[in-house]
Order: C-alpha cells, then structure tokens, then sequence
C-alpha cells in the first residue's frame, strides 16, 4: 500500500500516544471516587486511531502500525534504561527520582508490553470482522464493541500480570477506558469520513488472513 500524508499522522498520533501513555502511567490520580494512571487521558486515543486505521486502511494496514507502535515502544524503553545507567554529574541529586519515575521493572514492562499486543491486535481484528459482519454500517457498534473487547483483554492482563488479578481495578479501568471512547465517537465518525474521503479508500477485510505475526502480509 502507499504511505500517504494522512496515513503517516494517523500512524505519528497512535505511536506517540502510546509512548506518552507508557511514561506517564506512572502516576496515580484520584478521579472522584475511582484511582486510575495518569495515562487515561490519553492511552484510549490510541485504540481511537487503531480502530480509524482499521476501518479505512484495513487489517493489513493496521497490525504494521501496531507492531511498529511495539517497536518504538521499546526502542523507547532501552534508551530510557541506557540513560540511567550513566552516571550521574556530582552535582546531579534527581538519580533516584529518574530510576522511580523513568524506571521499568521487568515485570511491569512484560505487562505492558504483553497487553499492549493483545489488547490491539484483538480490538483490530473484531473491528475488521465486525464490517464485513454489517456490510460497512453501524460504525459506532464496531468501534465500540471492537473497544470493549480491547480494553477489557488490556486491562485484565495488564492488572494481573503487574499486580495480580483484582476485579474491582480491572473493572474500573475497563469501564473508564470504554467509556472515553464512546464519548468521542463523534470525533471518530469525523475523522474516518474525512479520511475515507480525500484517500479514497475503504478497507474490506473480508478475505483478509487476521494471523498477527504476518507483519508482511
């Protein structure tokens, strides 16, 4: 396919929401009754663009952006922890403050990373389905019903893998991350029109082979 200028943003937004997400996860914030990541003001933008991708470019299109999302991702995380390990100037006194903020512990990171496959490649593939399923109508029924699998499969592995299942945790950031996306399916529905419009193009992955790893394909 040709990697047009609308195609290059969309796939810019996904990959720097993803990493921005990642980085500030780290903080805790008390939103009402509730303790969620930081990184819900921006991670469900992500699956926004992942479902943009997947309606107008298609399934193809969509798991290379994922895996290149994984792949920045850990590029991302290497420097991160190449960074650390040089010393710091004498002067310098935030070396703990860089380790507990920019830090990643192999658990928390095979977390991230395992959901992150997981919950994407299972939200593209339902949307994908999901189209030829309606013949291309209802596009609020699939990028929330593709959402609501893909999140929930993020947020249940992502919780159990990093602290143990908890139902209540995994409920509530299921529910605010679905949530996010529902409330802006007006955007969504703009973009994908606008996109579809000046590309002329609109994805049918009727025939398309959904196996993840054929990043080729």
């Amino acid at each position: 396919m040709r990697f047009s200028g609308p195609f290059l943003v969309a796939t810019a937004f996904f990959i720097t929401a993803l990493i921005t997400s990642n980085i500030i996860a780290v903080k805790l914030a008390q939103i009402g009754p509730f303790v969620l990541p930081a990184a819900i003001i921006l991670f469900p933008v992500s699956y926004i663009l992942g479902d943009v991708l997947t309606e107008v470019y298609g399934y193809r299109a969509a798991r290379r952006v994922i895996w290149l999302g994984f792949a920045c991702n850990a590029l991302v995380v290497l420097f991160v922890w190449l960074g650390g390990l040089l010393p710091g100037a004498p002067f310098w006194e935030a070396q703990p403050a860089y380790q507990r903020i920019l830090g990643f512990t192999p658990r928390l990171l095979a977390a991230s990373f395992t959901a992150y496959l997981l919950g994407e490649f299972a939200n593209a593939m339902v949307l994908a389905r999901l189209k030829v399923a309606t013949r291309g109508r209802w596009l609020w029924l699939r990028t929330i019903g593709s959402t609501l699998v893909g999140q929930g499969l993020d947020s249940l592995v992502f919780i159990t893998l990093a602290f143990g299942f908890n139902p209540g945790i995994v409920v509530t950031q299921w529910l605010a991350k679905s949530a996010y996306e529902a409330v802006a399916t007006p955007l969504t529905y703009a973009v994908v029109t606008y996109l579809k419009r000046v590309e002329g193009v609109d994805a049918d992955d009727r025939y398309t082979d959904l196996n993840p790893i054929q990043v080729l394909g």
